[in-house]
């Protein structure tokens, strides 16, 4: 690559001072100005958000304003979980027509049905970094070591942090390297910056005291913002199931499929994303996941995670059909990050979530929703409906010119 000057390269004087600073109302409407002089641009609506600019410190840098995105509702949803109990009108912000209509659907049904089951069995978060020796055997004897140094490693970690707790270590050799998993349970925030602070801290203790010649704090097992195998074990965020019996005569009614289709149209498809080698199975958690995390403030790149699991049709003694979804590594908070930004708040307060204590009810109620979605995906493409569907819903046809 040449060093030459292209001639595009911004001259220094012309780069404003505030484009790397600045919270202030006048500072970023000056930035935005200057983006909508250089790019021709018209940023009014951009500039027409209700957050204030002050309180986007910490969240962003070079703002500019904010985006506007549709957002629907639906409902009732009716959970019976041990955080969440109650009927739901759950926001839904996505520019996918016929997707709030869908999981609406399969809300309705579920509520009809008796309601959804929900249990969080695992709330944790986990950073697993790397540790490097000089020799196999080395690293072998710091991985059996490892737990008799976690009252150390815990002091360590939990010094940094008023909110985190370490559960536990454990360690995988790999070659003469070991990679250490830190899990903690963090409380109503999603806190990776948190867990990752204190486990440079702890692996400060064990450079100094295990043997280590080096460590890189990610090693990628994780599988923060990926998807992976690793992740359908759990540990990374909440492992949320719902389930719901759902009598024949209403999921016919709903949406004009027998149970006993419906676990056909299960069974097919199975083997489809076995075929692809696709990471556990579902029709589309991500649609639910992406539209509510947008709407309710949180970690819109968590999806990638947040979206391996298991959808299960099971037909049972008497023509009824079980509806359950796994989701293994759910990662959804109720404080810090974005929740308490403007419409995040708002959207967390229609479902009773907002601030501490209330991030398993939240995630009891994001389960039961993406088991809406999967039912009325499923019941759309079992009776043939899912093309006349986006074509009454989803299409945003422009208007004709005369």
């Amino acid at each position: 690559m040449s060093d030459t000057p292209t001639g595009d390269e911004p001259r220094p004087e012309l780069v404003p001072r505030f484009l790397g600073q600045g919270y202030l109302p006048e500072q970023v409407a000056a930035r935005r100005q200057w983006i909508e002089e250089k790019t021709g641009a018209s940023l009014g609506l951009v500039g027409a958000g209700g957050i204030p600019t002050e309180l986007m410190r910490g969240n962003i840098e070079n703002p500019i304003g904010t985006v506007q995105m549709p957002l629907g509702v639906a409902g009732p949803l009716l959970v019976r979980g041990e955080h969440a109990d109650g009927a739901f009108y759950v926001p839904f912000a996505t520019t996918e027509g016929a997707l709030v209509r869908s999981y609406e659907r399969g809300m309705v049904l579920l509520t009809r049905a008796g309601g959804v089951t929900t249990r969080v069995v695992t709330d944790e978060n986990v950073v697993c970094p790397t540790f490097l020796f000089e020799t196999v055997a080395e690293a072998a004897a710091f991985a059996g070591a490892l737990p008799g140094h976690f009252p150390e490693l815990r002091a360590a970690a939990e010094s940094t942090t008023r909110h985190g707790r370490l559960l536990r270590v454990d360690a995988r050799v790999s070659g003469r390297a070991v990679i250490v998993g830190f899990h903690y349970h963090t409380g109503d925030a999603q806190g990776m910056n948190m867990i990752v602070k204190a486990t440079e801290r702890a692996a400060a203790w064990l450079m100094a005291h295990a043997g280590a010649t080096a460590y890189r704090t990610f090693s990628g097992m994780s599988s923060e913002k990926r998807a992976s195998g690793y992740l359908m074990g759990g540990g990374k965020g909440k492992t949320v199931v719902a389930g719901a019996r759902i009598p024949a005569s209403l999921l016919e009614f709903y949406t004009r499929v027998t149970p006993r289709q419906l676990v056909a149209l299960w069974h097919d498809v199975v083997i489809g994303h076995l075929q692809a080698n696709t990471v556990g199975f579902n029709a589309h958690y991500a649609n639910g996941l992406t539209a509510i995390f947008i709407a309710c403030g949180q970690d819109v790149a968590n999806v990638a995670n947040a979206s391996v699991g298991v959808t299960d049709f099971e037909l049972l003694p008497g023509g009824d059909l079980h509806a359950s979804v796994t989701l293994p590594s759910l990662t959804v908070a109720t404080v810090g990050g974005g929740t308490l930004l403007g419409t995040s708040r708002e959207c967390l307060s229609m479902l009773g979530c907002v601030g501490a204590g209330k991030a398993l009810r939240f995630a009891e109620i994001v389960a039961a929703s993406l088991l809406a979605g999967e039912l009325s995906m499923a019941g759309a493409i079992g009776a043939g409906e899912f093309v006349e569907a986006h074509e009454a819903y989803g299409r945003n046809r422009p208007p004709q010119e005369p």
